[in-house]
C-alpha cells in the first residue's frame, strides 16, 4: 500500500532505520523507482536496552514505573528519543535534499503528529499510528514539531 501511495510522488531519497523492517518496507515501497535509499539513524525506534524482546505488558509495566526522563535499563529515555526525533525533523526541515520518504517506527510520526496539533503531551490525543500509512510534513510543518517536541521534552 505504501508504494501505491507514495507512485505519484516525486521522491528524491528514501530515508529508513537501521531496523531490518524499515529498510524491507523501503525496498518494497520503492521497487522498480530510481530512488536512493538511506540510513537515518536518528529515527531508530526507542532504545528500550534489556527491555528489548520482553513482552508487551513487561514494557508497560516497566513504564508506568518510571518517568519520561528514566532511561530504559541500558537504554535511552522516552525523552532523549524525543530530543534526537526533534533533531531529525529539524535536520529533514533545512537540508536540500528535495522530496524525502521516511520510512519508520510510529513514534516519532505520532511525536510530529501530537506537537502539530498544539498537545500538551506527545502521546497523545494521536496513539494509535497504522502500519506503512504516510503522512506529509513540509518543512515548515517539521521544524514546528521540532521546536514542540523539544518543548514537550523539557516539560516533562
Amino acid at each position: 500500500m505504501l508504494g501505491r501511495e507514495a507512485a505519484g510522488l516525486d521522491l528524491d531519497v528514501c530515508l529508513h532505520t537501521r531496523f531490518g523492517r524499515t529498510r524491507e518496507t523501503a525496498e518494497i515501497a520503492m521497487a522498480g523507482r530510481d530512488v536512493p535509499l538511506e540510513l537515518d539513524q536518528l529515527l531508530d525506534d526507542v532504545d528500550v536496552g534489556a527491555l528489548e524482546g520482553q513482552t508487551v505488558d513487561e514494557y508497560r509495566a516497566w513504564k508506568l514505573e518510571h518517568t519520561r526522563d528514566d532511561a530504559f535499563p541500558e537504554g535511552e529515555s522516552l525523552n532523549d528519543a524525543a530530543r534526537r526525533y526533534a533533531e531529525a525533523f529539524r535536520r529533514l526541515a533545512g537540508s536540500d535534499r528535495g522530496s524525502v520518504l521516511a520510512v519508520c517506527h510510529e513514534i516519532p510520526i505520532r511525536y510530529a503528529l501530537n506537537a502539530l496539533a498544539g498537545s500538551d503531551e506527545l502521546d497523545g490525543p494521536a496513539h494509535e499510528i497504522p502500519n506503512a500509512t504516510p503522512f506529509l510534513f513540509g518543512e515548515d510543518a517539521l521544524a514546528r514539531a521540532a521546536e514542540r517536541i523539544e518543548e514537550l521534552a523539557r516539560l516533562s
